[in-house]
């Protein structure tokens, strides 16, 4: 069992207190968003100094186990994170497997440099993902139902709506988002600010909630076309304990709360707004899954080891509520990151905040104490 030392993301979105409570520190004095625990390149975790990423690669038999070797070659899989977030993050989506080598090679093709900031594909990996929530968790996750979508726009009452109404009608989701996301730099700002001004003057009935997000979002990004895209999308409020599952293709935005996160590791990310950052609208309809209807929230399996089920290859999580000895089989290399209590892994005492690498040659793993782990690592076969 390796103890990790693990690199906390600084992005403005993020909370000053929620990592800092996990790991039994003052208040930041700014924005703590995310907490790194794996070989992800660019914030590989540290074994007393040395970096995780170039362990694995000294030995990375023994580390990921030859299975996990034929599957993925020689790099952990997966990344696992704390997500805290205290404002919104960008309207985006992720490539699948095949465009993310398709959209790979053609910028390499045309020699946009890795490191530019507007270029969209920085690997080749897809990057599938799972939130878990810790706290209270708010998200926007997929298209709604058309039908709900429909009457939602229709009840703004909004007249420049109309020309979007009847693209839904004529050309369904599809058409009415690339609408959205194309309109004229001169024409977007007054819709905006027309349905903004209709979602908090007289919001819909049953959509109160998605009203009153819209003003939340204009009022931290004014003028910004992504408002109204983001009204056409799910709003989810995840209790503690349940997830979500965003697969290749789903647009979505984390809004507010502490979740555990975990991914492909992969730099891969198409935004549709709501941020400063590059924002490629061609790119990201090209990816996009267009498929409504309600979101599918995750919740785990019974049993000592809660798991979050999904068909991703590449990662697998669960939660173990320890009280008990307990030994676990193994599928490939673990990360486990204790949120309450004391545990033992495989003799490893590892207290509120602290985490492990447990590399496959470890054998089983053994725990012991009482508190709250999650577990990452591989999904099967």
């Amino acid at each position: 069992m390796l103890r990790l030392d693990n690199t906390i993301q600084p992005y403005a979105w993020g909370s000053t207190i929620a990592i800092a409570k996990l790991l039994g520190l003052p208040e930041a004095k700014s924005p703590q968003a995310e907490l790194w625990l794996g070989a992800h390149p660019s914030a590989p975790s540290k074994v007393e100094g040395r970096s995780l990423e170039a362990l694995i690669a000294e030995a990375p038999t023994a580390m990921l186990g030859s299975v996990v070797q034929q599957r993925f070659g020689d790099r952990l899989p997966f990344l696992l994170k704390v997500l805290a977030a205290a404002k919104p993050l960008s309207l985006q989506a992720h490539p699948s497997l095949a465009q993310a080598r398709s959209g790979f090679a053609r910028e390499e093709a045309s020699h946009v440099p890795r490191t530019a900031s507007h270029r969209n594909y920085k690997d080749t990996n897809h990057k599938p993902e799972l939130i878990c929530a810790l706290t209270p968790f708010r998200a926007l996750c997929g298209f709604r139902d058309v039908a709900q979508t429909r009457a939602l726009l229709a009840g703004l009452e909004v007249a420049a709506l109309a020309p979007l109404l009847q693209m839904l009608d004529r050309k369904g989701l599809a058409g009415l988002f690339e609408q959205v996301m194309t309109l004229p730099m001169q024409a977007r700002e007054p819709l905006v600010k027309a349905v903004v001004l209709a979602c908090g003057r007289t919001p819909v009935p049953g959509r109160e909630a998605e009203c009153l997000n819209a003003v939340a979002l204009e009022k931290a990004y004014p003028g910004d076309v992504g408002v109204i895209g983001a009204l056409l999308l799910n709003l989810v409020e995840l209790k503690p304990g349940e997830a979500l599952a965003l697969g290749a293709g789903n647009l979505h935005a984390y809004l507010e709360g502490t979740g555990i996160e975990l991914m492909a590791s992969s730099d891969n990310v198409l935004r549709g707004g709501l941020t400063p950052k590059h924002v490629d609208v061609p790119e990201l309809l090209r990816v996009l899954d267009f498929t409504n209807g309600p979101a599918q929230v995750v919740t785990p399996t019974a049993g000592p080891e809660a798991v979050y089920a999904t068909a991703f290859p590449d990662f697998r999580l669960s939660r173990l509520d320890v009280n008990a000895p307990l030994e676990l089989p193994r599928l490939g290399p673990d990360i486990v990151l204790c949120t309450e209590g004391s545990v033992a892994v495989n003799g490893l005492v590892l207290d509120r905040g602290a985490s492990a690498f447990a590399p496959f040659s470890d054998g089983p793993l053994k725990l012991s104490g009482h508190g709250t782990l999650f577990r990452a690592t591989v999904n099967d076969p």
